[in-house]
C-alpha cells in the first residue's frame, strides 16, 4: 500500500502593523507609560484586522485599542482608536492624524 503525501496548507494570511506603523504607535505608548496612564500592551493579528491594545492596569479589557482595518481604507479610513467602552475616539486614513487623539489633555489620571 502506497502512502499519499500529506499536503501542507499554508497558514492563513493575517493583517499586521508594518514597522513604519509601529514606531508612532510605540511612541504614543511610551508617552502614556511615562505619564502613568499605561502599564502594558498586547498585539493581535487577525485575518481582517490588527490590534494594538493598551492597558492602564492588568485588566481584562484594554483602556485603548488602535486597530488597522484595511477593508475600510477606501471608506472611513483603515485606522481606528477605540476607548475603553468601545466608543470610536478617532478614525482616519492617516495613522499620525488618528494618533493625535492621544495628544489631548483629557487623558489624565484622576485620583
Amino acid at each position: 500500500m502506497a502512502e499519499t503525501p500529506h499536503k501542507i496548507t499554508p497558514p492563513e494570511p493575517r493583517i499586521a502593523f508594518h514597522k513604519t506603523e509601529m514606531q508612532p504607535i510605540l511612541d504614543v505608548y511610551g508617552r502614556l507609560v511615562m505619564s502613568g496612564q499605561a502599564r502594558d500592551y498586547a498585539i493581535g493579528m487577525h485575518k481582517d484586522h490588527a490590534i494594538f491594545a493598551i492597558f492602564r492596569r492588568h485588566a481584562e479589557n484594554p483602556t485603548w485599542r488602535i486597530e488597522k482595518q484595511p477593508h475600510l481604507a477606501n471608506m472611513q479610513g483603515q485606522y481606528v482608536v477605540y476607548g475603553q467602552a468601545g466608543q470610536v475616539l478617532r478614525r482616519g486614513r492617516d495613522l499620525s492624524q488618528v494618533l493625535r487623539v492621544f495628544d489631548r489633555s483629557r487623558f489624565r489620571v484622576v485620583e
